[in-house]
């Protein structure tokens, strides 16, 4: 295990050599980022909020089968909202729907929140770490994943979320900054207005939890996990950064745009707030769209879209989830990004770092 760290509370309940967490990404981690983030020394990290449970399985064994060391399932809690009516929405994207010549109705999977189904794949599987986001599982649930002797983690954008997690049992808090790439894991329904960034959010919410906290958002390299360490916390978790990986799902025209672009809080993919690299949907909609349905129903609408624009190598309509930080990206295999990351860091922590 790489020693030097200052907080190695982290280490010590996951299992990994490494403080650092490679983040559960849709559509742009899986099997193979999660296998070299393992080989590198982080926690590895599969989402499974759009898989079947035969699907966690296949993938879990996979990643068993290729490396040894702690894995990470992440799912999502959020609740599902009532059918909606999607009218407007639909007439908004009419335009597009005709110029793509795809139909307008949505048969798109959507993102389903943890089950029993997925409790009984846990119990089964028996990962070191679950990870959810939206909160945490209803105590029933909850229970079963503890039992089963998984760490249990979930993200906070809130010192009341922090809070809120901790009595509930979740084992480390993921302090999300708005800077992060992705969904907002906000769930007690503050303003997202007033939505915190980094480094304000995550030394407060070290102070207010005796749990280890976990840093996220707006992490690119080395200097960064040596300021989230120098604030409290007792480990990282990068996802951006590792968008640049061969391994992650990202085509070289994906990954050039998380240097080329400006990322943007949106509503217009799912319904639910989530940073995105700007493009043509965002830009021509507007980046907030109240005719959008609620989180996750929103998606299915422009799944039509989605597909269509992917299947000619138009990247505009793709949701490119990103964080602030894409351009500190470093084109290198998981495994030895993982490495690189943390001995930057450590070089830092040890005042032994020298800028090039």
């Amino acid at each position: 295990m790489v020693s030097g760290w200052p907080d190695t509370r982290l280490l010590e309940l996951v299992g990994s050599e490494l403080p650092i967490v490679q983040a559960p990404m849709a559509n742009a981690g899986g099997v193979e980022l999660c296998i070299g983030a393992i080989d590198g020394g982080a926690l590895g990290s599969l989402p499974c909020g759009m898989l079947s449970p035969d699907q966690v399985r296949e993938q879990v064994e996979a990643v068993r089968h290729a490396t040894k060391g702690p894995l990470n399932l992440n799912f999502f809690c959020h609740s599902m909202p009532e059918a909606a009516d999607d009218s407007s929405w639909k007439a908004l994207l009419e335009p597009y729907y005709q110029e793509f010549g795809v139909s307008s109705c949505p048969t798109a999977a959507l993102r389903q929140p943890f089950d029993e189904s997925m409790s009984a794949v846990v119990e089964e599987i028996r990962p070191e770490v679950v990870s959810f986001h939206f909160g945490l599982p209803e105590s029933k649930l909850m229970s079963r994943v503890k039992a089963s002797g998984a760490v249990v983690l979930s993200s906070a954008t809130t010192v009341d979320e922090a809070r809120w997690l901790e009595e509930r049992g979740a084992d480390a808090v993921i302090a999300q900054g708005f800077e992060a790439g992705g969904h907002s894991g906000r769930f007690l329904g503050n303003d997202p207005a007033e939505a915190m960034g980094l480094i304000a959010l995550l030394p407060q919410i070290v102070d207010a939890v005796r749990v280890p906290v976990v840093a996220a958002g707006g992490i690119g390299d080395g200097r960064g996990i040596a300021a989230a360490f120098a604030l409290g916390a007792s480990g990282v978790q990068l996802g951006t950064a590792f968008l640049h990986c061969p391994e992650s799902l990202l085509t070289l025209e994906q990954r050039q745009l998380l240097k080329d672009r400006a990322t943007i809080f949106t509503n217009v993919y799912s319904g639910g707030l989530a940073r995105a690299l700007r493009g043509r949907l965002v830009d021509e909609l507007g980046a907030v769209r109240a005719e959008v349905p609620p989180y996750p129903l929103g998606g299915r609408q422009i799944a039509p879209l989605l597909a269509a624009s992917k299947k000619r190598g138009d990247f505009e309509f793709i949701p490119n989830l990103a964080g602030q930080a894409g351009p500190l990206g470093f084109p290198l295999p998981a495994e030895d990004l993982s490495r690189r990351l943390a001995l930057q860091a450590l070089a830092i922590l040890r005042g032994e770092f020298q800028r090039h």
